[in-house]
């Protein structure tokens, strides 16, 4: 899959969701992808938080629709496992300069995270103007987002962290938002039992919401 930063961006405008995986078992990778993929979900961020993700990662790197990121990329050595093991994109919770950096030399699309106003001047002061919006319901939701829209309109928001289905209407009818990032598509529990039918069941109920949502305007960065 292209690893082109506008293919990213274009593409969460799009479904205006992004799975976010946290897997024990490299082995359950395609099956999770393919009940994404059977769901409407065509990206699929695996956070770094387990000693099987880049294995997982390695899995999905040349799936045939699945766009496989790594999340949780807290350092430059991250970006350089990632990147070998495949990835096509990255995604921090939080803003680390040297990290970014690394990861524009390695030719890798990066979403950093931000919480507060002086964050996100800081990455777009770095060029940034995705940025994710975490942890996004502690945070004040999607009312913080209009408020951080406000200083600067062209960034687009990925609000993740505490986001539920029945969030997705108020987050993605804010104009600034890009895509809801959630571990409710593919949470631990339908991972621990396998249970697929209900990971492709929760990313239909996510996509009919997101395009049938009134007021959701996608406006991608350039």
């Amino acid at each position: 899959m292209n690893s082109d930063f506008d293919t990213i961006t274009e593409r969460l405008g799009q479904e205006g969701i992004l799975p976010v995986v946290v897997i024990e078992r490299a082995s359950d990778a395609v099956a999770i992808a393919d009940a994404l993929v059977a769901g409407g979900c065509s990206l699929v961020e695996i956070t770094l938080r387990t000693e099987a993700a880049l294995d997982a990662i390695a899995a999905l790197a040349n799936h045939e629709t699945i766009i496989v990121g790594a999340g949780t990329v807290l350092t430059p050595a991250q970006v350089i496992a990632a990147r070998a093991a495949g990835a096509h994109f990255l995604v921090a919770p939080g803003l680390n300069e040297e990290t970014l950096t690394h990861a524009r030399i390695s030719a890798l699309p990066m979403i950093p995270g931000i919480a507060t106003a002086t964050e996100l001047q800081i990455a777009w002061n770095l060029g940034a103007h995705v940025v994710k919006f975490f942890p996004a319901a502690s945070l004040g939701g999607p009312a913080a987002i209009r408020a951080l829209s406000s200083i600067l309109p062209e960034v687009r928001f990925v609000p993740t962290g505490g986001i539920r289905e029945s969030d997705l209407p108020d987050y993605l009818a804010v104009p600034a938002t890009l895509a809801c990032g959630g571990t409710w598509l593919a949470a631990p529990e339908l991972l621990s039992t396998q249970n697929f039918a209900e990971i492709t069941r929760r990313a239909k109920a996510a996509r009919t919401i997101a395009d049938h949502c009134p007021g959701r305007t996608v406006r991608v960065p350039r």
